[in-house]
């Protein structure tokens, strides 16, 4: 399934793809013979990143500054994009989120959350959409959600909501966008621990037995997400549309992954708060 070339002469645009699991995908990409593109808010980290990715793939990557919570940013970045190519694979990796309970959260840290992880992906997804309808080139979306989709999760209720909204989105365009080329998918990993996310997500004093409560008594591995990733943005998988596939070992049947905090103290979500004040 995974030949040399099954991604040749495709053009990959990965949101937040500078680090963590939007990293790993690119360079899988990259190795199929892919080319690829990465934004982020950072270009000193998205330069570093693609440096490495070029040293270690010989691949072709070009990085674009972009805040996606801005919807003219982002119809600048396609525009800076489609003056080169046209995207044929769009993956909507960018996201936020962090630990807190519900009636603590300011609409200001709600929005920290939704801006980039909805409103985002929707930017770059009617965006990418847009251009390749235009233009009558059909395109790939895959959008990183999570099993919240599924359980919802307690004390992250902002990005729950988020990624729910994008497997609408998902399922919705499907039917709408299919008949134009453009196939719709979506991914739900479970715990693949990245820097970013553990220190949002699994904060010191945070119980740290998940790895043994998951029915295969791991967490995932970069690879393989990004072999699941590269599978379904190629012709292989030209027949799925509108689904989410769901990466976690099976710890979704036994928990939602947040019942750990329901046994917090107020002293420890005080002491969270101020840590992430901090941040």
């Amino acid at each position: 399934m995974f030949e040399t070339g099954l991604l040749k002469d495709r053009r990959i645009l990965v949101t937040g793809g500078g680090s963590g699991l939007g990293a790993a995908m690119g360079r899988r990409f990259l190795t199929l013979g892919a080319e690829l593109v990465i934004c982020g808010r950072k270009l000193d980290r998205l330069e570093a990143t693609a440096s490495e990715m070029r040293e270690q793939t010989g691949g072709k990557v070009t990085t674009v500054a972009c805040d996606i919570r801005e919807g003219a940013a982002v119809d600048s970045m396609m525009d800076q994009i489609w003056r080169q190519a046209p995207l044929d694979i769009l993956v909507n990796n960018a996201a936020a989120t962090f630990i807190a309970q519900s009636e603590h959260l300011s609409f200001r840290a709600a929005d920290a959350i939704l801006a980039p992880t909805l409103h985002g992906a929707m930017y770059c997804t009617l965006a990418a959409g847009k251009r390749w309808i235009e233009s009558g080139h059909g395109g790939v979306v895959l959008s990183i959600l999570s099993t919240s989709t599924i359980t919802g999760r307690a004390f992250t209720v902002p990005s729950a909501m988020a990624k729910s909204a994008v497997l609408a989105m998902t399922k919705s365009l499907a039917v709408e966008w299919g008949p134009k080329g453009i196939r719709t998918v979506a991914i739900a990993p479970g715990p693949f621990p990245t820097a970013g996310a553990s220190g949002q997500l699994r904060p010191e004093g945070r119980d740290q037995g998940w790895t043994a409560r998951n029915p295969l008594g791991r967490t995932g591995e970069h690879s393989e997400l990004a072999d699941l990733a590269s599978f379904l943005v190629s012709d292989r998988a030209g027949y799925i549309n509108g689904e989410m596939v769901v990466i976690d070992g099976g710890a979704h049947l036994r928990s939602s992954g947040a019942e750990d905090l329901l046994g917090w103290t107020e002293a420890q979500w005080a002491a969270q708060r101020t840590a992430r004040s901090r941040t």
